[in-house]
Formats: structure tokens, C-alpha cells, sequence
């Protein structure tokens, strides 16, 4: 192709034991950039994979012929997000892809529509499956959409592409991004989404360290970015004062009517559901500190082992 595209395209790959997957991956991308930009590169996040994924990645990369190939091999395993941010500080593109998984469910030519897509003035365009999700990944989306008023709604990406404006403005906000797609919908700048339709791909499967990881980036996701708990602390904050003011007209009615032994059951039952409040209470706001906590003083949170230009 004579009339290849002037703007620098980089593309970060997350690998985590994708042995199975990375190989057909790395092509389908190597030969799109190669095609279709005069300059472009490809940064492996290696998240400390345990079979042979990084061999794969070595043995592709000498077939690249204007593309380079950059692994960044992560020192001990720090999950998609923390990983991904470490391989987009190393990116230089005028426009970055952003792939948080080695499935290849999708034709090349969707890469390119995504990235024409931003050309129309679309700062984060974003690629879709179009299949069911996951039913952990649909409640996580319900719940995370219902409470929070952000413009797009968050759903299952395949991958997407990012302008350097975008990657700029999230740096100045913080250098810490604990979950990128939240921050994305909430720059402030245009976004877009596609839906392709998802070829049939054998299922990765996920260790243990990565679901645990996935589970508490969840949570802390729904606590951090929505309104859950706050609206959970002020329900309960309501019950306890209305549970106080029935103990205090049981009381009076105890008081006018017959003769307590000195009220201690029904000290103790109001004294055990105030505290069960307060302890709720107290864990969502011990909660948000340790997360504000992480982004306020933890600027990098990332280290690697070794970089290596291929």
C-alpha cells in the first residue's frame, strides 16, 4: 500500500499466559499497522507470564519489517490495568490502540474502522463484541451504570484506540489510573463506540492471581466511581435514626404502661444494630481513604524487569 497514513500508531498488548492466542494475535496487528502507517510500533506488556508466551512474542517480532517491537517484561504480576499504564508511558504514537487481552475474535479491518473513526473527531473509540456478556461482567456494568452519570455507558471492549490529547489530559489529572475505562468516559472528551460481530475463539481461561485481581478491581471500581456507597451509608445512617426513634416511643410505652427491668433488652438490641450500621458505615469510608490514599501518594505503581527492543 503506496498512501499509508502519517500519524505514528502505537499499540500496547497486554500478555498474560496467552501462550495459546498470542501468536495469531501479534500478526493480525503487525500486519495492519505495517499496511496501513508509515510508522508504528507494538509494546508487549509481558504481566509476568509463566508458559512460553514470551518466546512467542521474540520469534514474531523478527518478522516485523517497518513496525517495531518493543517487550516490556513486568517484574512480578500486577494486573491488566497497572500493566497497561506501564506499556502506555512507554508509547509514542500520535494515536495508541489499547488491547487488554490476546483474543483474536475480530477481522483486521476492525482495527482500521476504529481508528478511522477517531479520525472523525473522536478522541477514544472503542470495539465491542457483538455478543451476550459474561453474567459477572453484565451485573458489574448494571450496577456500575446505575450509579454513576457518566455520558457513555461502560460496557465489555475488545479494545480501543486513544488520542495523544487524551493520554495527555489523564496524565495531567493523576498519574495513577485505577481503572482506565472509568477515567476515559469521564475526560471529558469525545468518545464513540463500535460493535463488530465476534468470530468464534477458544476461551482464555484466568488464573488464580488474575480473577482475584479482576473481583477487587471490581469493587474497588464500584466504591471509587459511583455513588454506591455513599447512597448505602446514608440508608443506613435513616434506619439507624429511625430504629432509634421507635426504641425511644417502645420505651416511653414501657415506661407508661408496665414495669421494665431497667430496659437492658432493648438497650442491647438498639446498641447491636447501631453498631452493625456504624461498622458498614465505617468500612466504605476506610474503604474510599485506602483507595485516595493509593492515588494520591502512589504516583507509580508499576515495576519492571527489563525492556527490550526488538
Amino acid at each position: 500500500m503506496t498512501n499509508k497514513e502519517k500519524n505514528f500508531m502505537s499499540a500496547v498488548v497486554y500478555v498474560h499466559n496467552d501462550e495459546a492466542s498470542v501468536g495469531a494475535f501479534l500478526r493480525t496487528v503487525m500486519a495492519v499497522l505495517q499496511e496501513h502507517f508509515e510508522h508504528s510500533e507494538i509494546i508487549c506488556v509481558d504481566d509476568h507470564s509463566q508458559d512460553s508466551s514470551v518466546e512467542i512474542i521474540r520469534r514474531i517480532s523478527r518478522q516485523a519489517d517497518s513496525t517495531t517491537v518493543t517487550l516490556l517484561n513486568m517484574s512480578y504480576f500486577h494486573g491488566v490495568e497497572t500493566a497497561m499504564n506501564a506499556g502506555i508511558d512507554l508509547a509514542i504514537g500520535d494515536f495508541v490502540l489499547e488491547f487488554d487481552a490476546c483474543i483474536p475474535d475480530f477481522a483486521a479491518s476492525v482495527i482500521l474502522g476504529v481508528y478511522q473513526k477517531s479520525l472523525e473527531g473522536y478522541d477514544i473509540v472503542s470495539a465491542s463484541p457483538d455478543r451476550r456478556q459474561r453474567l459477572t461482567s453484565s451485573i458489574f456494568y448494571r450496577v456500575f451504570n446505575r450509579f454513576t452519570d457518566f455520558s457513555y455507558q461502560l460496557g465489555t471492549e475488545r479494545f480501543r484506540v486513544l488520542s495523544r490529547r487524551v493520554i495527555n489530559r489523564i496524565s495531567s489529572m493523576n498519574k495513577s489510573v485505577p481503572y482506565r475505562k472509568a477515567v476515559y468516559a469521564n475526560c471529558g472528551l469525545k468518545t464513540a463506540n463500535i460493535r463488530y460481530e465476534a468470530a468464534d475463539t477458544q476461551n482464555t481461561k484466568e488464573d488464580r492471581a488474575e480473577r482475584k485481581y479482576r473481583t477487587d478491581l471490581a469493587v474497588n471500581s464500584i466504591i471509587l466511581f459511583t455513588e454506591l456507597g455513599y447512597r448505602f451509608a446514608v440508608t443506613m445512617t435513616v434506619l439507624m435514626m429511625a430504629v432509634a426513634v421507635l426504641v425511644a416511643l417502645y420505651s416511653a410505652v414501657v415506661y407508661l404502661f408496665s414495669t421494665p427491668v431497667a430496659g437492658w433488652t432493648t438497650t442491647i438490641f438498639f446498641m447491636s444494630f447501631a453498631f452493625f450500621g456504624l461498622f458498614g458505615i465505617l468500612t466504605i469510608i476506610i474503604k474510599y481513604l485506602q483507595i485516595l490514599v493509593d492515588l494520591v501518594f502512589r504516583r507509580k505503581k508499576y515495576s519492571f524487569e527489563s525492556i527490550e527492543k526488538m
